[in-house]
C-alpha cells in the first residue's frame, strides 16, 4: 500500500530546474533508500516531501504530490500539520542548546498535545533507543551528548509529535561506524510504524537497511525497484555502473 504517491514531479530553484518528471509510490511502514551523486536531486526531492523546500525563494513544484490521496501543494494546505505528519531528521544532529527533557518535548508543547509530558518524553527516548543512556539525568543539556545519542535525541524529538512519515536525511554521514550502526539498527526497529525515507550516499548502508532504492541521475529517477534488484539485477546500465562503483 502506498503511503506516498509522487506523479511527474518537476521542481525548479527559480529558473533552474531540479529535478525532471519524477514519479515514485512509497509503501507504507518500508524503509526507501535515494542514492546517487551529489547534486542529482535527491534531497531536493526529500525536502519535498513535507514541502521544506518553500523556506527557499523562487523554489516551485509542478506536477503531484500525495499524502495518503491527499494533494501536498494544495492550496491552504495547513504545513505545521503536514510537518507533525512528515517529520525530518538532518544530515548532522542539531539538538536544541537545552536539557535533553526539553528537547523531547518542544514540538508537543508547540502543538499542544494533549499527552502527558512525562510519559510522551519517555516513549520517545525509548523508542529512539536512547532511554537507557539518558534516564537517570534527563535535565542534563544535550548538547552535552555525543554525536550519536544527539542523533537519537533528534529521532525521539521526530516521534514525540506522532509523524506517520520520517524523512532521514543522511542521518549517519557525520557519525562513526559503531553509532551509525546503532542508527541502523533503530531504522529497522521504526519501520514497524513509520514509514521512512533515507537520502544516503553509503549504498551498502542502503543494501542493508532499506526495502526500495532508487538511484538519482542528473535530476531525474533513472531506476526505482526492491533494493536486492537495484543491487544485483538492475535493469538500467547506468544503476550497474553507479552500484558497481564505475562512476559516481
Amino acid at each position: 500500500m502506498s503511503k506516498i504517491s509522487v506523479h511527474q514531479l518537476d521542481f525548479f530553484y527559480g529558473a533552474k530546474q531540479v529535478l525532471r518528471q519524477v514519479s515514485m509510490e512509497i509503501a507504507e511502514r518500508e524503509i526507501t533508500a535515494l542514492i546517487g551523486p551529489s547534486g542529482c536531486g535527491k534531497s531536493t526531492f526529500l525536502r519535498c516531501l513535507n514541502r521544506m523546500n518553500d523556506t527557499i525563494p523562487g523554489a516551485r513544484a509542478e506536477g503531484r504530490l500525495l499524502l495518503d490521496g491527499q494533494d501536498l501543494y494544495a492550496a491552504g494546505l495547513d504545513l505545521a500539520r503536514l510537518r507533525q505528519r512528515v517529520g525530518m531528521v538532518f544530515q548532522k544532529p542539531n539538538p536544541f542548546p537545552q536539557s535533553v527533557y526539553d528537547n523531547v518535548a518542544f514540538g508537543p508543547r508547540v502543538l499542544g498535545l494533549r499527552r502527558n509530558l512525562t510519559e510522551l518524553v519517555e516513549e520517545s527516548l525509548r523508542a529512539a533507543a536512547l532511554w537507557e543512556d539518558v534516564q537517570g539525568d534527563l535535565h542534563q543539556p544535550a548538547l552535552g551528548l555525543s554525536l550519536g545519542q544527539q542523533q537519537r535525541l533528534c529521532i525521539a524529538r521526530v516521534l514525540a509529535v506522532e509523524p506517520e512519515v520520517i524523512l532521514m536525511d543522511e542521518p549517519c554521514s557525520a557519525l562513526d561506524p559503531v553509532a551509525t550502526l546503532r542508527i541502523e539498527d533503530l531504522m529497522r526497529i521504526l519501520r514497524e510504524r513509520y514509514t521512512i525515507v533515507i537520502v544516503t550516499h553509503n549504498m551498502q548502508q542502503a543494501a542493508r537497511v532499506s526495502d526500495k532504492t532508487g538511484l538519482f541521475w542528473l535530476g531525474e529517477l533513472v531506476e526505482f525497484d526492491q533494493t536486492e534488484a537495484i543491487f544485483t539485477r538492475p535493469k538500467q546500465e547506468v544503476t550497474e555502473n553507479y552500484v558497481s562503483g564505475r562512476f559516481g
